[in-house]
């Protein structure tokens, strides 16, 4: 418990002069330490402030830095390295790096070949657009890109949100053709929503989407990803198209006697197991994290070949049965610029498309905070928006970065982008002389893979943290997860977004304060609540605001601070001790305040006025200091009430109080 002291305990110092400056005065005692005024920033001109405020906004990284003083024809360079980053650091490439890049390569490719027929059924695409789209899209990002460990391609989650998202337009099965057109306009808008947001610098918008959300969001994919899955790998042909667990388990549930069949199973039991135990011995030993890239790809030459040789498609197992074989048709003439589809794949992009950003700017950072390199945010957008408007014009679907791929390409000791145009060549060689081979490739073993992957997107440990350290946060995580579950995968994204944007409305409108004590044999004020040795000084009541003052939080700060000084009123006269005389408010944390804080802060003057209670501020900061002055509320309560730190508040009321 907190106790309250009647001296000030004012540590020994040098006794200097007093100024008489606007807040800094003498008081009675003579005997007063030096105290400093709290500066007022000198009246900054206005197009010069709107200037500041705009690029510390937009260009915080002073993008331009690099052109200044340059020559012409340098800043023609540096502007050409700037949009292609390939030119740049293609000058000190050689033959050790290109070493470390082909064996990245050639891993990554051999796992991302089967992940990418199989990711393509989530889309509900045929399995050829898949490998096309790590084709064309890591050609281009190689060129663009500015993270050296960032494997692109298809993934899971933007797979199925995809084809949840497209399905709910166009059936599939009943219209292909229109499906995949819808596929392609709406990778085209993914793409411009993406060149959009990284050319106008906008990429702080991704943030809204908190950690907590992401990793609810992802678990829930996961979960509902690995459902869907069943189809496969229990051999069930006919299979609901909802993705929400009650409908998969009941048509699960429903077919055991009619659709299972048991040589699908054991395909796909088996190879999973096998690929569980791949994983393990990856994880319990890097030098082995080549064993589960290359198991998907193993798995599939070991099932496919048994299939053949066993004409296992005629006891029911189902197969690929066709892959067109050859390169990327060209699609520009596919994209729908026009007709009622035009606004439908546009929302669907624009949904897409930022799931894609989060996803992959959050593995980008990852990779280069671990090789301690710097990654230009904006600048990956633009890339990976532009390989998603010309992986749309050429039969691609939405790709981004993947993790699994990527972490594969770092352990493989990947040192430039160019292990992505090693990957990209090995598909093109796929597609030109390999497709034929998958025909008797089983869906279980697309099944087993696709499920193996998607497992490491659930983060128990994150989600333990998240229950440790903020219960908000965990509530959040947990709502996100519970709606992709058992609704769907846009219910689930958002009630992502919505508790997401509830927290920072949360913080926002009821922020944090507190009262502050003096810690003992200190000068020192802080939270009574954080240290219960700190004592409260009679007659004074400190209270510390942990929020800038806006019109959404001012009413509720104003009225807490006025229930903080009802409760020391009460719990004062209970007690028989002397009234509240002076309220301080420490102003370190406050960054800034508006029109309708300052109105806030006057009717808390005069409310206080009318219970004979004197306002002092502490220490507030430039721009609260300057709207202060500009407002005229330093004249209102007096240039002397205003202090640098609480102790000198502290100091001055108590000196005024011990007046007779």
């Amino acid at each position: 418990m907190s106790r309250r002291v009647d001296d000030h305990d004012v540590p020994e110092g040098k006794e200097m002069e007093i100024n008489s400056a606007p807040s800094s005065r003498r008081y009675s005692s003579e005997n007063l330490p030096y105290v400093h005024k709290v500066g007022v920033p000198p009246k900054q001109n206005l197009l010069k402030e709107f200037k500041s405020t705009v690029k510390e906004t937009f260009f915080a990284d002073d993008p331009l830095r690099p052109f200044k003083d340059q020559t012409g024809s340098r800043k023609f360079v540096l502007g050409i390295q700037t949009l292609f980053p390939i030119f740049d650091w293609a000058r000190d490439y050689n033959l050790s790096k290109f070493k470390g890049d082909l064996i990245a390569g050639l891993t990554i490719a051999s796992l991302c070949i089967p992940q990418d027929i199989g990711y393509a059924k989530l889309a509900n695409l045929p399995p050829q657009y898949g490998l096309y789209s790590s084709f064309v899209p890591p050609l281009v990002y190689a060129f663009m890109g500015s993270s050296r460990d960032i494997a692109i391609g298809p993934v899971a989650v933007v797979s199925l949100l995809l084809g949840t998202l497209l399905q709910n337009e166009i059936d599939s099965s009943k219209n292909p053709i229109d499906y995949r057109r819808l596929a392609f306009t709406a990778t085209f808008f993914a793409g411009i929503t993406q060149v959009t947001l990284g050319f106008l610098r906008l990429g702080f918008l991704i943030d809204f989407l908190s950690h907590a959300a992401i990793v609810g969001f992802m678990a829930g994919a996961a979960v509902t990803i690995a459902l869907q899955q069943l189809k496969g790998l229990l051999g069930i042909t006919h299979f609901t198209k909802k993705t929400d667990i009650v409908s998969v388990m009941r048509s699960v549930w429903g077919t055991v006697n009619t659709e299972w069949n048991w040589e699908t199973i054991a395909i796909g039991v088996s190879f999973l197991v096998f690929l569980f135990i791949a994983k393990f011995i990856g994880k319990k030993n890097k030098k082995f994290f080549w064993v589960p890239a290359i198991a998907p790809l193993i798995s599939v030459i070991i099932s496919t070949f048994s299939v053949y040789i066993t004409h296992a498609e005629k006891h029911g197992v189902q197969i690929v049965r066709h892959i067109d074989k050859g390169v990327n048709p060209i699609s520009a003439k596919d994209i729908f610029f026009s007709g009622e589809y035009l606004v439908k794949g546009f929302k669907i992009g624009v949904v897409a498309g930022l799931i894609a950003l989060t996803e992959a700017v959050a593995i980008g950072r990852t990779f280069a905070a671990m090789k301690d390199y710097q990654l230009d945010g904006n600048k990956e957008m633009v890339a990976l928006g532009t390989m998603n408007v010309v992986g749309s014009m050429t039969s691609c679907y939405v790709a981004t970065g993947s993790f699994s791929r990527s972490a594969v390409n770092y352990m493989a000791g990947c040192n430039t982008a160019v292990s992505n145009i090693v990957m990209s060549m090995v598909v093109l060689l796929t597609l030109e002389l390999i497709t034929p081979l998958f025909k008797y490739t089983p869906n279980a073993i697309l099944a087993s893979i696709i499920i193996s992957a998607v497992i490491g997107l659930i983060d128990i440990e994150a989600v333990i943290l998240l229950w440790k350290i903020d219960k908000f946060d965990f509530v959040a995580s947990m709502g996100a997860f519970f709606g992709v579950v058992f609704a769907s995968v846009e219910m689930g994204l958002l009630i992502a977004v919505s508790i997401s944007f509830a927290k920072i409305l949360l913080q926002v409108t009821r922020p944090r304060t507190a009262i502050l004590g003096k810690l003992p044999r200190t000068s020192v004020y802080r939270n009574i609540l954080q240290y219960p040795d700190a004592t409260k000084v009679a007659g004074i009541v400190i209270v510390r605001i942990d929020s800038a003052i806006y019109f959404s939080n001012s009413n509720y700060i104003k009225e807490r601070i006025l229930r903080w000084l009802t409760d020391e009123d009460a719990t004062l006269k209970e007690n028989q001790l002397p009234r509240i005389q002076y309220l301080i408010v420490e102003m370190s944390p406050v960054t800034d305040i508006d029109t309708s804080g300052i109105h806030a802060l006057e009717e808390l003057y005069r409310s206080l006025q009318q219970r004979d209670v004197q306002i002092m501020l502490a220490n507030p900061g430039q721009v609260v200091v300057d709207k202060l002055h500009a407002s005229k509320y330093t004249e209102l309560i007096g240039d002397d009430h205003i202090f640098l730190a609480v102790a000198d508040a502290v100091r001055a009321c108590t000196s005024k109080m011990e007046q007779p």
